[in-house]
């Protein structure tokens, strides 16, 4: 199986003799790229690199599956009734403890309705992406791009909301226990606990298991018990109520009580009930939570996937219910810079200022702030996998599709973590004026999943056909009239902000895979000019400023390329420098070449080009300008030197028949090499190199790093014992185990060969299969097990036909 070679015999180790063949064991050449400054410090903060094996999707638990997605939907109930208050006493006052009542049952009744409707969506789509994937799957792409801005917005004001409404109960307990204001620093713990969530998701942490589900249940049990405890107080008669309706202290006080009682069928009383229920109806965000990660659920999906939106959605509608009745009745006035809470208020009255009272306040507190803190994680989890989703249609960068260090969506992350913390800082934190910003997103995809179920099962005679139109019509209707009630209503609060950018976001996205779509047209067109016959002449341009190790290196190149034709050529802008560069010339090695110097009076020095290039076409040739670029630390490369190579290449590149190839050099890498002779190294690297120690033997396609190549033995444990591919020795029976990297068909005397890279830890070895061009199963990225005679290939080890056994592959499917 070997090939000619006309390399020097040498031993392929213990036992095997001397052949007139290239050396089997021959090394690749000893390639090393020095990691970057932003790379060692990447490596620093999030750690080592994660390699695509361990990209799994974790299979949920119905339980877990609650704990993890209803965060976001429960914990809303922290400040939803709260949120209707701070609406209506300003206007009604006192009266306003009062209609909280009614305006919580219509939330109510729109939480079932939407309960309904959701139900629907995860049992026709299985696969994750909610409203986005319904719309797109109904309307077509374009019309999904309102549904893709709805949820992108959702997700960014829900970073902002729930963290903010976090700090507001760490303030809160801080203002109830310990009598200390936080109000100005709550701004800058909101900011913080952004960017740690931010840092965390880039490391990889994942929405998954029990450490994240917890605070979820810890929240509902202790704010549970402590609803109960009150609906037990007020039905005995010993509820306690708050007073604080006079409360003007440091925390900022109460907001203002109106007095507008007597005028309910008013204009303004219609308006502010309408602006309570908008700001109550920020309790159903995070329902769209399970249609958007149904990937997660353990089989059968959509039958999973619905008994945890039913439980998410009855435990939400108790506590906004429990919480609704006990700041009625005890009459737990908000305040303006949002702590105290109404629901710490509630857990201090309820359970009294005694020792239980201290340590119930302590614990409902921090589960608050958990539950809310990890509510905003679940938008880091969320956010980049559906702008992922956008930009595989083309609708978004395309580098919002590309996994980072750690193998998240690093650059959905950061732009996730950017929105948010203008938002916020933007609106200092204040929790009203984010809700202000909330339910526009969340409704209006809302809107999209109802709409699109309802021509989903219009379009099809099924069973139930009538009850599925009703409620996904009467589920769009109902969420639109939420998105224009809160686009009126709170329009001058900071919904003018999303009413203002929806229509360019959405005409944005469409413009942008207009523009993706004209380039792939132009990438797949053929020109006239591909059509003609294949020039056999070829001409090849150095273009030369200078003589030095780029320009011999280019030179070397262009040897390399045997055209028809080989010409040095200096665009002479400087008389005087040219002749120097002409004398340097005659002196170096690369005199065997004339160097042809054209002038450049205008010193228009890409004109030029173009024209010294299109002449050399009509001659009937196929061009090739060689251009060496001399690359540097990106700093000192952006102030000391011009890109003059890459503004030739790209005017080049549009003429016919031309192609302009630009020849790196390392500047960087050649002053370490002289400093590295200068300091009398190179001597101990030789001494090293004589000792003859063993390196990893190599196949002839390695080009990656050793740090890519050190990934841990799969060890399945066959029976037959393995050798390291390292160790193998040529003409020698071996069995090896390891993972395929590269795959490619090289034909081989006229018939083609199957060529398959394996490597372990310990080197690498090329499998060839005479006869195949494919093979079901050998593929990169995959397992397996192979046996046979040793041999040798282009000078690297080999074997031909072994046999093999692919093997399970020990992660489960990216979701």
């Amino acid at each position: 199986m070997s090939r000619t070679s006309t390399a020097a015999p040498k031993s392929a180790g213990a036992g095997a003799s001397a052949v007139p063949v290239a050396a089997p064991g021959a090394l690749a050449p000893d390639v090393n790229l020095p990691e970057s400054l932003g790379y060692r410090v990447k490596k620093r903060l999030l750690g080592q690199p994660l390699v695509n094996d361990e990209l799994h999707g974790e299979k949920l638990s119905n339980p877990t599956a609650l704990g993890i997605m209803g965060i976001d939907m429960i914990s809303s109930s922290a400040y939803g009734s709260e949120q209707m208050l701070t609406q209506l006493i300003p206007y009604f006052g006192a009266l306003g403890f009062m209609l909280v009542m009614p305006i919580t049952g219509v939330i109510l009744g729109m939480l079932i309705l939407l309960t309904l409707c959701y139900r629907d969506v995860v049992s026709v789509y299985t696969k994750a992406g909610g409203s986005y994937v319904v719309a797109r799957d109904n309307f077509g792409p374009k019309i999904a791009q309102i549904a893709a801005v709805a949820l992108m917005i959702d997700y960014v004001v829900t970073v902002a909301v729930q963290i903010s409404a976090g700090t507001d109960a760490i303030a809160s307990y801080l203002a109830i226990t310990f009598s200390v204001d936080i109000t100005s620093w709550k701004l800058w713990i909101t900011v913080a606990v952004v960017l740690l969530l931010c840092y965390g998701n880039l490391r990889g942490v994942k929405e998954a298991g029990k450490l994240f589900a917890s605070p979820a249940y810890v929240y509902i049990v202790l704010v549970g018990i402590t609803l109960i405890l009150g609906v037990v107080q007020l039905a005995t008669g010993t509820l306690h109520h708050a007073t604080n309706a006079h409360d003007t202290s440091s925390y900022g006080g109460i907001v203002q009580v109106g007095g507008h009682t007597n005028f309910l069928l008013t204009a303004g009383a219609a308006l502010a009930l309408l602006r309570g229920f908008a700001n109550g109806g920020s309790s159903l965000t995070g329902l769209e939570a399970v249609s958007n990660g149904i990937s997660v659920f353990k089989k059968p999906a959509g039958t999973n996937a619905r008994k945890t939106l039913t439980a998410m959605s009855v435990i939400l509608g108790s506590l906004v219910l429990g919480i609704s009745i006990l700041a009625w009745q005890m009459k737990t006035y908000p305040y303006t810079n949002g702590a105290p809470t109404v629901l710490a208020q509630i857990t201090h009255l309820v359970w009294g200022k005694n020792a239980v009272g201290s340590v119930m306040i302590t614990l409902v507190q921090i589960a608050t702030a958990l539950i809310l803190y990890t509510g905003g994680n679940t938008s880091f989890s969320g956010f980049p996998f559906l702008v992922s989703y956008v930009a595989d249609d083309s609708f978004l960068p395309r580098q919002l599709r590309t996994r980072g260090h750690r193998l998240a969506f690093s650059n959905g992350i950061v732009v996730l973590t950017i929105l948010s913390l203008v938002l916020i800082v933007a609106m200092g934190g204040n929790l009203t004026k984010l809700v202000s910003l909330y339910a526009i997103g969340v409704f209006t995809g809302f809107v999209m999943a109802a709409t699109g179920l309802f021509k989903y099962h219009w379009i099809r005679n099924e069973p139930r056909r009538t009850w599925k139109l009703f409620v996904n019509g009467s589920a769009a209707v109902c969420s639109l009239a939420v998105v224009l009630i809160f686009a009126v209503t709170k329009f001058t609060e900071g919904a003018w902000l999303v009413v203002v950018v929806f229509p360019p976001a959405v005409f944005g996205l469409i413009q942008l895979n207009k523009r993706y779509r004209r380039e792939a047209d132009a990438l797949a067109n053929t020109p006239a000019s591909a059509l003609l016959p294949t020039r056999t002449e070829t001409s090849v341009m150095v273009l030369v400023d200078s003589v030095d190790l780029a320009v011999i290196k280019t030179l070397r190149y262009a040897r390399s390329l045997r055209p028809t034709e080989l010409r040095a050529v200096h665009l002479m802008v400087d008389n005087v420098y040219a002749e120097q560069l002409r004398n340097q010339w005659d002196a170096s090695q690369a005199a065997d070449i004339p160097l042809e110097v054209i002038e450049v009076p205008d010193r228009r020095i890409r004109r030029a080009a173009m024209e010294l290039a299109a002449r050399e076409t009509s001659d009937n040739y196929e061009v090739t300008v060689l251009l060496p670029r001399r690359t540097y630390s990106p700093v000192v490369g952006r102030l000391l030197h011009d890109r003059t190579a890459d503004r030739l290449a790209e005017v080049l590149s549009t003429l016919p028949h031309v192609v302009a190839t630009i020849v790196p050099f390392d500047v960087v890498e050649a002053i370490e090499e002289l400093e590295l002779a200068e300091k009398g190294r190179k001597s101990k690297v030789r001494e090293a190199e004589g000792t003859g120690a063993a390196k990893p033997r190599s196949t002839k396609k390695m080009l990656l790093d050793a740090e890519c190549a050190s990934i841990p033995d799969p060890g399945h444990g066959v029976p037959v014992p393995l050798t390291p591919i390292g160790t193998v020795q040529w003409r020698q029976r071996a069995a090896v185990e390891g993972r395929i990297r590269s795959v490619a068909v090289s034909p081989v005397k006229g018939s083609p060969a199957l060529e398959a890279e394996l490597y372990d830890s310990s080197g690498g070895i090329t499998l060839v299969f005479y006869g195949r061009r494919s093979i079901p199963g050998i593929e990169p990225g995959a397992s397996m097990r192979v046996e046979g005679m040793v041999g040798e290939m282009e000078g690297h080890l080999a074997m031909a036909n072994p046999t093999y056994k692919l093997l399970p592959r020990e992660y489960g499917d990216d979701e």
